[in-house]
């Protein structure tokens, strides 16, 4: 990874996938559900994103087996993939405190 911000879909599917392994449409529906209705992913979108973070190393195939004779894969973060997220998780988090602390300040020089 880069020291650019994720761009949200990464970041969700990779939250997706933090505390459990999932399979395509599981990851849409997850992601969908963190995004409380927000993101919706199309299956051309999901499946590019997860072949391009299989290619960076940050997920992996976890599982695969056949059902209604079409391959079905569940896949899992790497541990690279369990640190980029955990750095862009606290990197949000960051910019989100100083927001707040610069919201309560502000508030405090109006009043």
């Amino acid at each position: 990874m880069t020291d650019r911000a994720m761009q949200e879909p990464t970041l969700l599917l990779l939250t997706a996938l933090a505390d459990e392994p999932r399979h395509g449409y599981a990851i849409a529906r997850e992601v969908e559900a963190i995004s409380s209705g927000r993101v919706k992913l199309r299956t051309g979108t999901l499946y590019g994103a997860l072949e391009r973070l299989l290619q960076q190393g940050l997920i992996e195939v976890h599982s695969e087996e056949v059902v209604d004779s079409r391959l079905r894969r569940t896949y899992t973060l790497t541990s690279p993939g369990r640190t980029a997220l955990a750095v862009e998780a606290e990197r949000i988090a960051a910019t989100a405190r100083e927001a707040t602390r610069r919201l309560g300040a502000g508030k405090a020089a109006t009043a």
